[in-house]
């Protein structure tokens, strides 16, 4: 029997402590307007735009802290599934790794696995998102000038959580009977950067390809040689696993991207 959301999304299961408004703040009134307006169920495309006469900088500071609870949320639920042994390497299928780098300890990309990744991303958010120079909370404190670029960086990387959980663990998430919750939570996010145009639309390929190729697996396991454009590599054969048909089933069902070219590439994605 599926659990009910409260007991499988529950504030002691974070996998970072949650980020919290102060009360009485301008921050915390955009994020009780923002919270509103998607219980009033809008559509989200509506949602994620900006109210008028509201800054920009701070529209976006409260939706990358909240981006970072609620997908700190669904990872810390899911941590248990997404192992040392099971998850070695952090990527989004057999294509895509995803490398760490920092200013400290990490120089230059170094090969993690999943769960050592997830670790040193949540810790690195949460120093930015604690950080006044970068978040000010006082009244009168400007944005820094390259905020937008290091908000930018956040999502970016919040996206590979989603990538990988969709195509590695989408099953956890469906037997625990979390995946409206995952669903709606990806699609907010996706319709907001796609509204203020904060990720490269290069970062958002893996769940495309995992798509696409799902679909030529599900509907001819053992297709032909491609002579022009092999865009793709080629199938091996092997069956979708749970994990890529249920999020194929949802991508299918949910479409989000569109006008998205395709590119192979041997190069890992950094960063």
């Amino acid at each position: 029997m599926a659990l009910c959301l409260s007991q499988v999304f529950n504030k002691d299961k974070t996998f970072r402590p949650r980020k919290k408004f102060e009360p009485g703040t301008q921050r915390f009134e955009l994020y009780k307007k923002a919270q509103a307006s998607l219980k009033s169920g809008l559509d989200l495309k509506t949602v994620v735009q900006l109210p008028p006469g509201e800054n920009i900088n701070d529209w976006i500071a409260v939706h990358v802290v909240d981006f970072f609870n609620r997908i700190n949320l669904i990872y810390g639920t899911m941590s248990e599934f997404c192992t040392e042994k099971s998850c070695p390497i952090m990527s989004g299928g057999l294509k895509y790794e995803y490398r760490w780098q920092d200013d400290h300890k990490y120089k230059r990309p170094t090969k993690l696995s999943a769960p050592q990744y997830m670790c040193m991303l949540m810790e690195w958010i949460e120093m930015l998102i604690n950080n006044e120079d970068i978040f000010p909370t006082r009244i009168g404190v400007p944005f820094p000038k390259n905020f937008q670029q290091v908000c930018t960086k956040i999502l970016t990387r919040l996206f590979r959580v989603f990538v990988h959980v969709y195509i590695h663990h989408f099953d956890s998430i469906i037997s625990m009977g979390a995946e409206a919750h995952v669903n709606t939570c990806y699609k907010h996010f996706y319709y907001f950067i796609k509204e203020f145009s904060l990720i490269d639309h290069r970062e958002l390929e893996p769940l495309v390809s995992s798509c696409v190729q799902s679909c030529a697996q599900l509907s001819n396991p053992f297709p032909p040689p491609r002579e022009l454009g092999p865009e793709l590599p080629p199938s091996t054969g092997n069956s979708p696993t749970k994990s890529e048909q249920a999020a194929l089933s949802y991508l299918l069902l949910n479409p989000p991207f569109t006008g998205v070219i395709l590119v192979e590439t041997t190069e890992h994605s950094k960063g």
